[in-house]
């Protein structure tokens, strides 16, 4: 839904079926659902990906493949993999709330809100080492990261 302030992600057990919306990553640390669930992904995929009437429409190609982080350090991953395991936990806390539920932004419980804070926090001191000032600020330094990504890729 446009009114969610963060893209709800999830981890699947092996062998779960899916539907032909569905996007999947593999075998990827817990790191990843992290960069998944910040507002910087969010921010980037409301502006690179298409809509479907007022809803967002996630593409892997679009939103994740061009998606540019920086180089993590083995302590970013750590920081991020605790950011991941406490949204996941906060989430559990409120079972069986649903999905719509826990990510409506007039319901979603405190500890959910402060878990993905912290995800942001952490994850915006390893883009800048600072909280961005704003989404403006966030799409700003995500596509400068992506120009030096394309023409690094151009280059080579």
């Amino acid at each position: 839904s446009e009114a969610r302030e963060y893209l709800p992600t999830t981890l699947l057990p092996g062998k779960t079926g899916t539907t032909n919306q569905a996007f999947a990553l593999y075998d990827a640390p817990l790191w990843n659902l992290a960069l998944l669930a910040s507002r910087m992904h969010l921010v980037w995929v409301g502006t690179v990906c298409g809509k479907l009437k007022t809803d967002y429409r996630y593409s892997n190609t679009l939103g994740w493949n061009t998606f540019s982080v920086p180089v993590l350090t083995e302590k970013n991953k750590h920081d991020l993999t605790r950011c991941a395991e406490d949204i996941l936990l906060a989430r559990e806390m409120h079972w069986p709330a649903t999905i719509a539920d826990l990510y409506d932004p007039e319901k979603m419980p405190s500890d959910l809100r402060s878990a993905h804070d912290r995800n942001d926090e952490v994850l915006e001191r390893i883009y800048i080492g600072r909280r961005f000032k704003n989404d403006t600020e966030r799409l700003e330094k995500l596509f400068e990261l992506y120009t030096k990504m394309t023409n690094a890729k151009g280059a080579a």
